[in-house]
């Protein structure tokens, strides 16, 4: 029998506790640094597994790492469990129903993500112990992946200094390696501060840093012309300065993302929008402080990872969905237009095919799409040690991500499915880089090979520490 075959049984026989997990947090969903509760759940499961617990990793109160096995090499998988606001909603229905009106939801399957890492590094630590073999699992509970970058501080703090490889995987509607194509992407806020006045009576007195705000929309907006064409920028009012309009607002306040193909082009932008600001603060005669929430890397891929791990995946085969599973799909695609669909399939880089509301194939190694490319955490794990990410059918094809169809899905039988299947490409990979030293050597040789080309640097600053939001009442 085969190590991946062996390590697959291992998976299978502890899956049902992990779906329940799974759904629990699915239960709970929290939104970056408030995940008092569902790290509370991962910490109870590692427990129960026997692992060597580390809390607090890198001063976060909701991030975790539990460690199996002996000597040998360190490989860690990578669990996420933290939601989006907003997406509340109702589990295995067709049509919009919030839990909780303006509540939070798992949009993204997050409560998945975790709970299948913790499964595939519960398997991976029952294999090394069954087998005697040399080596270490660890598990890390990760929060506040959704514009927190909890991975890049824990890089930052040396969590992954002793780690070889790194794993994870993200829910999706395909099944396939992922590609290693991700935005840096920094989120930055800006103050501006001036001075209030009655708007009628006394206007010439005011300063109105409102006015600011949107004389550096409009200067940002001009600028995309003259930016590369796959950097992005994105804002959101945090403060726009109250609801009197007879007021002059003293006080507004704007977040920006701003994200491009690597670091330097990031980096760059970066000082282009504080340009535009600092000229809005100039044209109003208020003054602008400007600060880093957060920031993370682009993606760097690992050739012999990622063939290791399509091995895995074409050995396994597509996610075993059942017809139940095809007919909740298809009622989702409902709810969709065709342009979504055929997003899906344009992005992945196949044909679009007939009566498929799941994905019930393997996408093959090297296939490439028309990149429609986002930002993650992971990408700073990826320049400190070699890493690899599958991304696994747990939804239906062309079901936008950050939707309520995503949280809708996320409780599904097909959910969870995708999960354990998840799980067992991810334990095979890390039983292969554990069992086969040329594997490691190849993958570290290649890592290097990138990192030497362009040093790592933290994109973010070292006097910015993770926003740590308090423990809710509700989670003590």
């Amino acid at each position: 029998m085969q190590n991946s075959e062996i390590i697959w049984e291992l998976v299978d026989a502890k899956r049902q506790p992990f779906e329940a997990l799974s759904d629990r947090v699915w239960g709970m969903p929290e939104i970056a640094y408030t995940e008092y509760r569902s790290v509370g759940e991962h910490i109870a499961m590692l427990k129960e597994q026997g692992f060597r617990i580390t809390e607090n990793v890198a001063g976060i109160p909701t991030a975790v790492m539990g460690e199996g096995g002996e000597g040998g090499p360190v490989i860690a998988i990578l669990g996420e469990y933290d939601a989006l606001p907003g997406l509340s909603q109702e589990a295995n229905i067709a049509e919009p129903k919030p839990v909780e009106a303006g509540g939070h939801g798992h949009g993204c399957g997050h409560n998945m993500l975790g709970s299948a890492a913790l499964l595939a590094a519960t398997a991976v630590k029952d294999w090394l112990a069954k087998t005697g073999r040399p080596g270490r699992v660890r598990y890390f509970g990760c929060p506040a992946e959704e514009g927190g970058a909890a991975k890049a501080f824990m890089v930052r703090a040396g969590a992954f200094d002793d780690v070889d490889v790194a794993i994870s995987w993200h829910p999706s509607s395909m099944t396939k390696v992922d590609d290693a194509m991700s935005l840096a992407n920094t989120r930055m806020d800006f103050q501006f501060t001036g001075r209030a006045s009655h708007a009628a009576a006394a206007p010439h007195l005011g300063r109105s840093a409102l006015d600011a705000v949107e004389l550096m929309n409009v200067g940002v907006n001009y600028m995309r012309e003259h930016m590369p064409s796959d950097a992005r920028i994105h804002y959101a009012y945090l403060d726009a300065g109250g609801i009197a309009p007879n007021v002059v607002q003293a006080s507004a306040k704007v977040r920006y993302a701003i994200r491009a193909r690597d670091l330097a082009g990031m980096l760059e932008l970066n000082e282009r929008v504080k340009k535009i600001a600092e000229g809005a603060a100039l044209m109003t005669e208020t003054a602008v402080s400007i600060s880093i929430m957060s920031a993370v890397s682009n993606m760097l891929g690992n050739t012999p990872l990622e063939d290791a791990m399509f091995k895995n995946i074409d050995r396994l085969g597509p996610v075993p969905f059942d017809a139940a599973d095809k007919a909740y799909a298809a009622k989702i695609q409902a709810t969709l237009g065709p342009a979504d669909i055929l997003n899906d399939y344009r992005k992945t880089g196949i044909a679009p095919r007939e009566n498929t509301p799941l994905c019930d194939f393997v996408v093959p190694q090297g296939t490439r799409g028309v990149p429609m490319i986002g930002s993650t955490d992971v990408a700073d794990v990826s320049w400190k040690v070699p890493t690899i990410q599958a991304r696994v059918a747990t939804h239906a094809i062309g079901t936008p991500g950050h939707s309520w169809q995503i949280t809708a899905q996320g409780k599904a039988p097909a959910a969870h499915k995708g999960m354990v299947h998840a799980a067992k490409i991810m334990a095979a990979t890390a039983v292969d880089v554990i069992s086969d030293e040329t594997l490691l050597a190849r993958a570290k040789k290649d890592h290097q090979e990138r990192v030497t080309r362009t040093p790592y640097v933290c994109p973010i600053p070292a006097d910015v520490k993770p926003p740590i939001k308090p423990r809710p009442a509700a989670a003590a």
